[in-house]
């Protein structure tokens, strides 16, 4: 049974940083491409970050490049977000994502496994 589990979200005010976690089981992790999505109040579900099963590529949506960063640590299951200057537009429900591939996936449709969501708000 796969299994993706968020954690690390959370109300900061603008400027701070918070690091998401999202661990994985039941899957051969390395083999996984991984994304970060994320959908505020009222919008579509949009794709953040990606990084490939040995993390030698990785994307970012334009609104978050430069303060966010996508890493993975294959030994321990484990893919992480760290959000920095953070703004109130990046409040959202943060989902991370995996499927089986060696590509960058950036569309939502393109995933099999989803976690559940962990919230970020960010005060003005």
């Amino acid at each position: 049974q796969v299994q993706l589990v968020e954690s690390g979200g959370g109300l900061v005010q603008a400027g701070d940083s918070l690091r998401l976690s999202c661990a994985a089981s039941g899957i051969t992790f390395s083999r996984y491409t991984m994304g970060w999505f994320r959908q505020g109040p009222g919008k579509e579900r949009e794709c953040v970050a990606v990084i490939t099963g040995t993390g030698a590529m990785t994307y970012y949506e334009d609104s978050v490049k430069g303060r966010f960063t996508t890493s993975r640590d294959n030994a321990k299951n484990t893919v992480y977000l760290q959000m920095n200057s953070l703004k109130p537009e990046d409040t959202a429900v943060y989902y991370c994502a995996a499927d089986r591939s060696f590509a960058v996936l950036t569309s939502r449709t393109q995933y099999h496994y989803w976690g559940q969501g962990t919230q970020v708000t960010v005060s003005s």
